[in-house]
């Protein structure tokens, strides 16, 4: 589990192709505090620590992973938001992540202000409906507070600390973001549409 509260931007060193598979190696400080096993989020997607050594830590990425979020795009000199999994006695300064990808989406506009940024980002419509105006979602891994909402898309803004801290500060229109809706949102419709007999995502009449 994890905040959405990213602690630093790491670089991708090496891509190692396998069958299908990718093995990923990040420069990263807190790499000197992880171990085999550990959970770490790279740009918002929960990776298992497969080896760590000097400020470099692997881990290897699945078929599934690289076609449904943007490491299968990750390329050495990448640089990419990272997130040791949280403490049970830590802080929950962001909000619930469990870094599972939801989907892709789009940045569609960037409209700098005098002190932070405001982004549209474009959703696929079967995650519109769990963003709501004013509750959380992650974007690369970052916990952000929407904006606004439409159909296919929501706003976010971007304070100073954010646009330094993280890799949001360097998108530009028409890059990929991973996604990641609240997982409560998710939780409230299975258990609303098992009362009323309906699949999760089926409308109503």
């Amino acid at each position: 589990m994890f905040t959405g509260i990213v602690e630093e931007i790491g670089t991708v060193l090496a891509v190692e192709q396998g069958g299908g598979d990718a093995r990923l190696v990040i420069a990263a400080g807190v790499a000197d505090g992880v171990r085999p096993g550990d959970s770490i989020a790279v740009d918002g997607v929960c990776l298992t620590v497969t080896a760590e050594q000097d400020g470099r830590f692997t881990a290897d990425v699945m078929p599934e992973t690289l076609s449904r979020t943007t490491l299968g795009r990750r390329a050495v000199g990448d640089r990419v938001n990272v997130e040791r999994a949280v403490r049970a006695d830590g802080r929950l300064d962001g909000h619930l992540v469990q870094g599972h990808v939801d989907g892709v989406g789009t940045l569609v506009s960037r409209d700098p202000g005098l002190r932070w940024d405001d982004l549209v980002v474009s959703c696929p419509p079967s995650l519109a409906r769990y963003v709501a105006e004013k509750g959380s979602i992650a974007v690369d891994g970052v916990s952000l507070t929407v904006t606004s909402v439409g159909p296919d898309r929501f706003g976010i803004s971007l304070i100073p600390t954010t646009l330094a801290a993280t890799t949001l500060g360097d998108l530009a229109p028409g890059d990929p973001v991973n996604l990641e809706v609240d997982v409560v949102a998710k939780y409230v419709e299975r258990l609303l549409g098992a009362r009323l007999g309906r699949e999760p995502g089926q409308a109503s009449a």
